[in-house]
Formats: structure tokens, C-alpha cells, sequence
């Protein structure tokens, strides 16, 4: 079994140098993983992607060497399990995380890299906080990450929920506190799309 390596992507539009409430909530549950467990973490927005241009159609993909999208890919290929940590933005993933996740898909065609295989079987994590107490209006977020870890036969660890509006909300959520304990502590199983679930059985 490979050593376990976490990628924590920030995904927060807040300014640099502020910790938001689903950073906070990030890192309470990073401190319950066990020593020799590498983490890397990377703000997106510290590292911008450039807008994602969709050429599936042509034949000149050409892999990224340096600059945010070098960085971004590098570190997504060396991890076993990814956690995105995108606050609720309209009811889904912001617009960070959202473009990298879009290249995503120019990464599945860039010669040499075979992302869709070697990212089958690693993991997907999620991590948010939102105003809501309403859970189920982040659904869309959630089936945003739950289908993107389907597509590529990834793990997918659930999303960890909290509630926050201010800077520092989230610290008085004590039961998403108490999940942030234990939430990356449960063997996630294989992600499936409901038609294949559905159908299973």
C-alpha cells in the first residue's frame, strides 16, 4: 500500500491571508490524520488557473511544465487522496475550484499523463462551509464532486458540512467539529452514478 499523500485545494475567493470557515473546518480534520500521512496544500486563487479552453477536438495538448497549471497537475498526480474545499458559492463549488476542476478535462487528453487511469481508485474528499442550516442546498455540490469521482472510478469520501457565515463561524458548529474528528478516518467506497446503482441490483 502506497504511503497516503493529501491534497488539500482551497478553493475560498476570499483575500489572501485569510483563513475562511471552510479552511478552518479543512484543518480540523487534517490534524486527525495519522504521522506519515504527507499533506500539501494549494490556494487557488493564490495560483490561478487561466480560463479553461476546451480544444477535445484537437490534437496539439501539450502538457502544462510550469506556471499554476504545471503546478496544479503535478501535485494532483502525485496525490492519493484530494480534498476540495470550496465554500458554497450559488449553491455549488466556486468559481476557483471550478476551473480546476474544468482542467480536468484537458488533462484527460494531454499526452503522456493518462489521467483518467491513474486517478481511478485514488480518492475524493469534500469540504464546506455555508450560511445554511439546510444541509441538503449544498446537493449540488455534492453531486458535482460525488459525479466528477464517478467519471474517473475514483473513491469518494462524502463532503464534511459546516455552518458559517462570518470568519470563524464554523469554530462554533460543534457537530461538524465532532465529523471534522473522524471524517477521513472511514475507507471511502468506489463512487458510482445512480443509473449504475440503480441497475446494480
Amino acid at each position: 500500500m502506497p504511503t497516503r499523500r493529501f491534497l488539500f485545494l482551497l478553493g475560498s475567493s476570499r483575500d489572501e491571508g485569510h483563513e475562511g470557515n471552510t479552511e478552518l473546518l479543512a484543518r480540523r480534520a487534517a490534524e486527525q490524520l495519522p504521522e506519515g500521512v504527507e499533506q500539501e496544500w494549494i490556494s487557488l486563487t493564490e495560483h490561478p488557473l487561466p480560463e479553461f479552453v476546451d480544444q477535445r477536438h484537437d490534437r496539439d495538448h501539450v502538457r502544462p511544465a510550469d506556471g499554476a497549471a504545471g503546478l496544479l497537475l503535478d501535485a494532483t498526480l502525485a496525490a492519493t487522496d484530494l480534498v476540495i474545499a470550496s465554500p458554497l458559492y450559488w449553491y455549488s463549488v466556486s468559481a476557483p475550484t471550478k476551473r480546476y476542476l474544468d482542467h480536468w478535462s484537458g488533462w484527460l487528453r494531454t499526452p503522456g499523463v493518462d489521467f483518467k487511469a491513474t486517478m481511478a481508485g485514488r480518492t475524493l474528499w469534500g469540504v464546506t462551509a455555508l450560511a445554511h442550516e439546510e444541509f441538503e442546498v449544498a446537493d449540488p455540490l455534492y453531486g458535482t464532486l460525488h459525479h466528477t469521482a464517478a467519471y474517473l472510478g475514483m473513491r469518494f469520501g462524502g463532503v464534511l458540512l459546516g455552518n458559517g457565515s462570518k470568519p470563524g463561524d464554523v469554530l462554533n458548529d460543534t457537530a461538524a467539529l465532532a465529523h471534522a474528528k473522524t471524517f477521513f478516518a472511514r475507507e471511502a467506497p468506489v463512487a458510482r452514478f445512480p443509473y449504475e446503482t440503480d441497475t446494480a441490483g
